[in-house]
């Protein structure tokens, strides 16, 4: 059984409960919160391990909310919106989120995303083998997958669990050239209904935080096709 801590984030008390009810039956613990700010405020008492935040918010939207949990905490962030706009996708995602969910949805739907993205997430505190340690490195980089740390000329980053993910999986596999819908269904997996501009938009915020660190190396565009991680001479 889960043992792991949801914050539930929607003004619509109905879907919270059936959500609770959904989430508890499978052994989560569940807060609740209805606003943008009791969300912040029970975040930072509850300190769960996975946050399901509505857009459409009183005092705080979604995206506000979003903003304030990244100033300070990586913990996954699954995205609930009504519109299902790419708008409303690309703009969460550029803030941190790490999922989106479009409403209407059916409660085994979130059970499985929630499932997904902690199982990733909890992969870097379960103990193992040194010969296991995932990791790779560069010029000025280190990927470390098994703590989920990245480190750039030797100093931690902070970076949301599916950035590290899909930048390993980059640099596990130098100069290959991945097309999106390759790297959605390699890194997001099959049980993720994205759409390619989710993978440019995480190459985007990668990019932001590795710009100018070494010219020994870049994460490329392939024009048409996707992206490598290129390794130079």
């Amino acid at each position: 059984m889960a043992t792991e801590k949801i914050l539930v984030v929607d003004d619509d008390t109905n879907i919270c409960e059936l959500l609770r009810l959904y989430l508890e039956k499978e052994g989560y613990s569940v807060t609740i919160a209805n606003t943008g700010m009791q969300a912040v405020k029970l975040f930072a008492e509850h300190q769960p391990d996975l946050m399901l935040l509505d857009i459409m918010l009183p005092e705080l939207d979604g995206w506000q909310v979003c903003r304030e949990i990244r100033k300070y905490s990586n913990k996954p962030i699954i995205m609930l919106t009504a519109k299902g706009e790419t708008f409303d996708k690309v703009l969460g995602l550029e803030l941190g989120a790490d999922d989106y969910i479009t409403k209407p949805f059916e409660a085994k739907e979130v059970l499985a995303r929630i499932k997904a993205v902690l199982r990733r997430t909890s992969n870097a505190s379960a103990p193992e083998a040194e010969s296991n340690i995932k990791q790779v490195s560069y010029d000025n980089l280190s990927i470390n997958l098994t703590n989920y740390e990245l480190r750039v000329k030797g100093e931690k980053v902070d970076a949301p669990p599916k950035e590290l993910e899909l930048l390993y999986h980059l640099a596990s596999n130098p100069n290959r050239v991945f097309t999106r819908d390759q790297l959605l269904d390699e890194v997001w997996g099959f049980d993720y209904y994205g759409d390619s501009r989710t993978v440019d938009v995480h190459v985007k915020r990668i990019r932001e935080k590795l710009e100018g660190v070494s010219d020994k190396w870049e994460i490329k565009t392939v024009w048409s096709v996707g992206y490598k991680f290129e390794t130079k001479d």
